[in-house]
């Protein structure tokens, strides 16, 4: 598990952080149910070679949740606030599910402070295929009754289906996720969060077509909920990218198959 502290932004709210190893910054974001601990064993991977921050979303994890918009433009904006307070000119960006639109829409409207950036597993297209369980979550009025009433289920269901068959979290990892995730504050932001993005899905290709910092597409070949044609999708729309689809991977690789992953993500950085 990462050792994480509390850090207080400038408008006193507080923001869980896990910043370890030296040299070029390297900011991991996170996806749902998880937060920042879905990174524990590639972070210290990438931390041979880079100052790794991996930082739970203001609202989500066990950070304070902050006022305004929660659309991935909004985000991008506060990632740009984040790297203002710990003095980070420019970074490198890691996305994972939930945190890729963020990662590249800040790609996209703040590219000064971007050097290069990569998207794993993330819904990306909302015309492209999905799983049934995601198409459900996207409608407004499922998503908050499921998240308001049913997190058990909907924790439990992740752990099915973004592992493979017979791959269990350990127990303090998924204590750490849980109980954030069964945070009411959290759960009632995830319902603001999954409407805003919904919202704006159809208007983040455009901004897919202004990236233009060096981007790696990562993906899992076995993602049940963002099947490879959401990558194949996304490879096409910023020019330049570059596209490697993990074998046998699904959702959670991050975790799963960590040593893969970082060293896909260190080889593309370096």
């Amino acid at each position: 598990m990462l050792a994480t502290t509390f850090v207080t932004t400038t408008t006193g709210r507080r923001v869980r952080l896990a910043r370890l190893g030296t040299g070029p910054p390297l900011v991991l974001l996170h996806g749902y149910p998880d937060n920042l601990q879905i990174w524990c064993k590639a972070a210290p991977r990438l931390a041979e070679h880079f100052e790794v921050l991996a930082v739970d979303w203001p609202g989500l994890g066990y950070s304070d949740p902050w006022p305004g918009g929660a659309t991935p433009m909004h985000l991008a904006d506060r990632l740009r606030q984040l790297l203002d307070a710990w003095l980070i000119e420019r970074a490198s960006v890691v996305g994972l599910d939930m945190g890729g639109q963020p990662a590249l829409a800040f790609a996209a409207r703040h590219p000064q402070r971007i050097w290069r950036l990569v998207v794993m597993n993330s819904l990306v297209f909302g015309e492209e295929e999905t799983s049934w369980e995601i198409r459900i979550l996207r409608k407004f009025g499922w998503n908050r009754f499921i998240l308001r009433w049913l997190p058990g289920v909907v924790f439990r269901r992740a752990e099915r289906t973004f592992l493979p068959r017979g791959v269990r979290l350990p127990p303090d990892l998924r204590a750490d996720l849980w109980e954030s995730f069964r945070r009411r504050e959290v759960r009632r932001f995830l319902t603001k969060m999954c409407a805003g993005y919904q919202g704006t899905l159809p208007r983040l290709p455009d901004l897919y077509r202004q990236i233009t910092c060096p981007t790696l597409v990562l993906w899992g070949e076995q993602d049940r909920h963002f099947p490879p044609v959401q990558a194949e999708q996304l490879h096409a729309a910023v020019a330049g990218s570059c596209l490697h689809i993990l074998p046998g991977a699904t959702h959670w690789m991050a975790w799963h198959r960590a040593d893969e992953v970082a060293g896909r993500i260190r080889s593309f950085l370096r």
